[in-house]
């Protein structure tokens, strides 16, 4: 069995990784430091296969401000010609930041949270509303956020299988740097520790309403993000 510090560790692995990888994923695409002043109404909005609602209507519906989503598309555009990524390319973003890892599966899982309208490809008003959540929202739009991608049908609830596909696609993709260095059956364990806290009334699945009741109580905590 764990010792506490490690399954306080573990508890808080995958909502650490949803946000941290997030970040990376700006990273990645291209977009610099918002205090730099030579950013100030420097975006044309050029013509792509697919073009962004306004940016006034965006602003209203995130948390961003016009000059951050000016910013925001610049990055998308300038690493997404057509307007739109598949999940090709989103798996191809996580295996470059976790090399020593394999990406693929969490990929996956992350690219169909992302893609809230199941049509296999990610818009900039996707990218942009899952991103003001999971850096602006409140703690329970995050939790809302996080379960939808640990409930992989889409079914509302989250069980013990989907729960250790998605341990499992961390882990892997953590690759041989996972600390605490794991056992072979830590994401059963894992898995077995998420319901024994979070399955209130033992029906041997995870509702909305538990997942955020735990969560809230201190099961999981929100990481603070990272600064450069």
């Amino acid at each position: 069995m764990w010792t506490k510090g490690e399954s306080e560790g573990l508890e808080t692995l995958g909502i650490v990784v949803v946000v941290c990888s997030s970040l990376k994923l700006l990273h990645y695409l291209g977009l610099i430091d918002l205090s730099d002043d030579k950013i100030e109404d420097e975006l044309e909005m050029t013509t792509v296969c697919h073009r962004p609602e306004g940016l006034e209507q965006l602003e209203a519906q995130t948390n961003f401000t016009k000059r951050e989503l000016q910013v925001l598309y610049r990055g998308f555009k300038n690493e997404c010609p057509s307007g739109v990524v598949n999940e090709e390319t989103f798996k191809h973003i996580y295996a470059q930041f976790f090399p020593h890892g394999d990406a693929s599966m969490y990929a996956h899982y992350l690219f169909n949270a992302f893609d809230t309208a199941q049509n296999g490809s990610v818009k900039f008003e996707d990218f942009v509303m899952a991103l003001s959540i999971l850096l602006r929202g409140t703690v329970h739009e995050k939790l809302r956020w996080t379960f939808n991608l640990y409930d992989i049908n889409k079914d509302g609830y989250i069980n013990k299988e989907e729960m250790m596909d998605i341990v499992k696609a961390i882990y892997d993709m953590m690759g041989k740097y996972t600390y605490p260095v794991l056992k072979e059956d830590a994401p059963r364990q894992h898995v077995e520790v998420f319901f024994q806290k979070m399955d209130k009334n033992k029906d041997g699945v995870v509702t909305l309403d538990e997942f955020i009741e735990s969560c809230q109580e201190g099961f999981i905590c929100l990481p603070v993000h990272p600064r450069k």
